[in-house]
């Protein structure tokens, strides 16, 4: 007797190995599991025999059973089998044990173990293990047993309330619903990284597999019902109680004390201390009491009075002498009638019925053997009842159950696809075909569909493992939420793969394109907060030396990019900054973007330095000459015509029309335009310009000055060499060197020449001042030649052209007509430009 990690179970496997032979019964198929893997690695396959509901793995000869407590082989008074004992084993063995034995006051299972405790029995030894609340009982039951107390390893100590985000690693947090356990570990994988979840509906295979996740540390947390308590040994350092009441099948009540300790008692292993306490959940979650506390940490618990009972002496005459062998009372006051049982509950209903009510001698045992089907999907006895009659009225005479019939239930939850509740239901199915296909009477080749009935499971409980793993485990966030707590030595690497991809050990954790950072897309909404604060503490080197590699980078590494409706700087298809308005055309202001807030202050100036005389450069290299004007615009000694069309030029980028210049040209003296002409300040008859500023790269610099200067996006730019464009283009593209006539967009060199033709045959007194050669080549169609000429201000007359000039007030008289005799100011201005 003893509390739980007192060895209680490893003594009883020593002594065991140490006899010729032996059994025990266990209270879980997950722990009768582990128990055989022990076994097998000190006997060897061949003398180990496993044997629960579902599964059996008996090899001839084997020596060693170990098996759930009902699948025990026990010895009858008559010779008979209960439900579920195995038919195949002998019953003589050198060793016995019963474990858990204080299961005897659970409801449903107690008079299994009651019964165990009673007979089963080793011709050398026998151990009952249990918690010290059985001691007055045994003293009653077995006078002669000699009872053994077992300190614990450990001590187990209060360590009280705790917030689920601050829960220590490698703790178990226990609750008592299905929904309680999945909303629990919800939240741990969001806070946490995830949790291993164990649950009694889930398979052995699945719950082996959540265990084994947990052992290995890929998970610091496991979320279970209260089937832990039932001596799993894991590697467990705190059990967080969710809540402190569970539905025992009949009403909800808070546990016993014993109870309590059982679960709490999972926490510290061998001489590894254990503390246990409560879950904040909510407005406050459940709450030990002082006593309970005391008698937990002191392992004092109020004694076991009573055992659940149930009569194995069985009257098998008929149905209705079986059902009153079956509620016969003990006269025993220590042993109670056990509450009704769902294999009783089925065999009352279907005797409601007169034909198997009349069934007798061997036919009533077979009816009771069917019986003992356990209701693994919980279906409810009345249920489960039909389930039970089909068995039987195939197996009641001495046939089989149909193996067409069984191959297509099981073929019917053959099924990986569905969510968690699904899959577990499908298993609940199959391990009922599962338990039938161990019985070896009632299948023709039961060791076919035992076979087929294990893969089935086996699928089912993987796709169940990876749907669990999937749900309620990130790795990625376990991994960083491990990572958050390392120092030093202990801190997980970090990586850059060369496709950007950002790694905190084996975990990607999202991209890195220069100096911004982007989540994982597959990342949960939830988890972004955490993948971003990793990011932030473990990249600084990375982009200290990308910020290094910037600002040592040549001009060729940058290039000017459009962001939506602004114009920006990138390096290697990163964005490092937008351009703003600044002082003046050519001096735009640099803001870095965001991305960049991740540097120091010093990185970021020096990266922002860097940009600034990039742009610079590229200003100088391709709108050297309108920098040159700008300059000249800004100089004290240029004379005040000159600084007046400096100034405008630069301002409009290089291009305006003549006529918006008209009184600052007129005001020029012969000086000021060599000065001008020095600049390459081209004083066309229509348009004035730099003739360099035409080229495409100046062209995309002056639209993108622009563009920043005025607040609107970049315009769509004319095809590099294009002269002549459609009237479709964009306007403030072709507006940076074209000039509109009519339906068409007319380079200004071009429209320079041809005005340029015009002025030279008008001065000439030449009849027909269209270059028409040109004009064709450039593909002007009439409609645009008359407003090309119209411009320099000729009119069609008839088949020839007539020079109209500037519109005046009327003259009167012969000074009107000699007047208008004169070529006029705008022709004389533009015919001395010209030469």
């Amino acid at each position: 007797m003893g509390p739980t990690n007192t060895g209680k179970t490893h003594l009883a496997i020593e002594r065991m190995c140490a006899h010729s032979s032996g059994v025990i019964g266990f209270p879980l198929r997950l722990l009768a599991r582990e128990v055989y893997d022990r076994v097998v690695a000190l006997k060897g396959e061949s003398q180990v025999a496993l044997v629960t509901g579902e599964e059996r793995i008996v090899p001839p000869g084997a020596r060693y059973v170990l098996c759930t407590a009902e699948s025990m082989p026990v010895p009858s008074r008559q010779g008979d089998l209960l439900p579920g004992e195995p038919g195949d084993l002998p019953r003589d063995y050198a060793f016995a044990a019963i474990d858990e034995a204080q299961l005897g006051i659970d409801p449903e299972r107690g008079h299994v173990f009651t019964d165990r405790m009673l007979r089963a029995r080793g011709r050398e030894e026998t151990l009952i293990l249990g918690s010290d609340t059985l001691r007055p009982v045994v003293r009653e039951l077995l006078p002669e047993a000699e009872i053994v107390s077992r300190p614990r390893f450990s001590t187990l100590s209060y360590a009280g309330s705790t917030k689920l985000s601050r829960l220590p690693p490698r703790s178990a947090i226990v609750a008592f619903s299905a929904e309680q356990v999945y909303a629990i570990a919800e939240m741990l994988r969001r806070f946490k990284g995830g949790a291993a979840v164990v649950m009694g509906a889930l398979s052995p295979a699945t719950r082996n597999a959540q265990v084994d996740l947990f052992q290995r540390g890929e998970v610091d947390y496991l979320v279970a019902t209260d089937a832990i308590g039932m001596g799993l040994n894991m590697d467990v350092r705190h059990v967080a109680f969710a809540g402190l009441s569970k539905f025992d099948g009949r009403r909800e009540r808070r546990l016993r004390i014993a109870e309590m300790a059982q679960i709490a008692g999972r926490a510290g292993r061998h001489q590894t201390d254990g503390t246990f306490g409560s879950l904040a959940v909510g407005d406050g979650g459940a709450e030990f009491t002082d006593e309970e506390i005391a008698n937990i940490e002191a392992h004092r618990f109020r004694p076991i009075e009573t055992l659940f009972w149930r009569n194995a002496d069985l009257d098998y005459s008929d149905v209705s002498a079986l059902i009153a062998s079956l509620e016969e009372k003990s006269e025993d006051p220590l042993l109670r009638s056990a509450p009704l049982a769902i294999d009783l509950a089925v065999l009352k209903i279907l005797a409601e019925d007169p034909a198997i009510a009349a069934l007798r001698g061997n036919k009533a045992r077979t009816l009771w053997a069917c019986c003992g089907l356990p209701d693994f999907r919980k279906v409810g006895a009345t249920h489960h009842a039909r389930m039970v009659r089909r068995i039987y009225s195939y197996i009641g005479e001495g046939g089989h159950i149909p193996q067409d019939w069984f191959a297509a239930e099981v073929a019917r939850l053959d099924h990986v696809m569905g969510d968690i509740e699904t899959l577990a239901d499908r298993l609940a199915g199959v391990r009922s075909w599962a338990y039938i296909a161990q019985r070896s009477d009632w299948l023709q080749n039961p060791a076919r569909w035992a076979e087929r009935t294990r893969e089935v499971e086996a699928r089912l409980s993987d796709a169940l493992h990876a749907g669990l793993t999937q749900r309620f485990v990130d790795r990625r966030t376990a991994v960083l939420v491990r990572d958050i707590g390392a120092h030093g030595a202990d801190a997980l690497p970090v990586t850059v793969a060369a496709d950007g991809e950002v790694s905190v050990g084996p975990e990607p954790i999202g991209h890195l394109q220069g100096f911004d950072f982007t989540v994982d897309p597959t990342a949960r909404l939830a988890d972004k907060r955490l993948l971003l604060a990793a990011a932030e503490r473990r990249l600084g080197k990375e982009l200290a030396r990308r910020a290094r590699k910037l600002v040592d980078a040549p001009d060729t590494a940058f290039q000017l990019v459009e962001d939506g409706d602004r114009i920006g700087i990138a390096w290697e298809g990163q964005l490092l900054a937008h351009l703003a308005p600044g002082r003046s055309l050519l001096e735009p202001a640099v803001r870095t973007t965001r991305a960049l807030d991740r540097l120091s202050a010093p990185q970021r100036a020096a990266l922002r330095g860097r940009l600034e005389r990039w742009l610079e450069t590229m200003i100088e290299r391709h709108l050297s000459p309108l920098k040159q004007l700008g300059d000249a615009a800004s100089d004290k000694k240029s004379t005040p015509g000159v600084r007046a069309v400096a100034a405008m030029l630069v301002d409009a980028g290089g291009l305006l029309p003549r006529k918006s210049l008209m009184a600052a040209i007129k005001a020029l003296e012969k000086s000021d335009r060599t000065a001008l002409h020095k600049l390459r300040v081209r004083l066309g008859a229509l348009d004035v310009f730099i003739a360099t500023l035409l080229k495409p790269a100046a062209q995309q610099w002056r639209a993108a000055l622009l563009a920043v200067r005025d607040d609107r996006p970049m315009p769509r730019l004319p095809a590099p060499g294009a002269a002549l464009l459609d009237g479709g283009a964009d306007e403030h593209g072709a507006a940076l060197a074209f000039r509109r006539v009519g339906q068409k967009w007319l380079r200004v060199d071009m429209a320079d020449r041809l005005a340029a033709h015009a002025l030279k045959a008008r001065s000439r007194h030449e009849p027909d001042p269209v270059d028409l050669p040109l004009a064709t080549s450039l593909g002007l169609d009439e409609g645009a030649i008359r407003k090309l000429m119209a411009d320099v201000g000729f009119v069609p007359s008839g088949e020839a052209w007539k020079w109209r000039g500037h519109r005046r007030r009327k003259a009167q008289g012969k000074q009107a007509r000699r007047q208008a005799s004169r070529p006029s100011n705008a022709f004389a201005d533009a015919l001395k430009d010209l030469k």
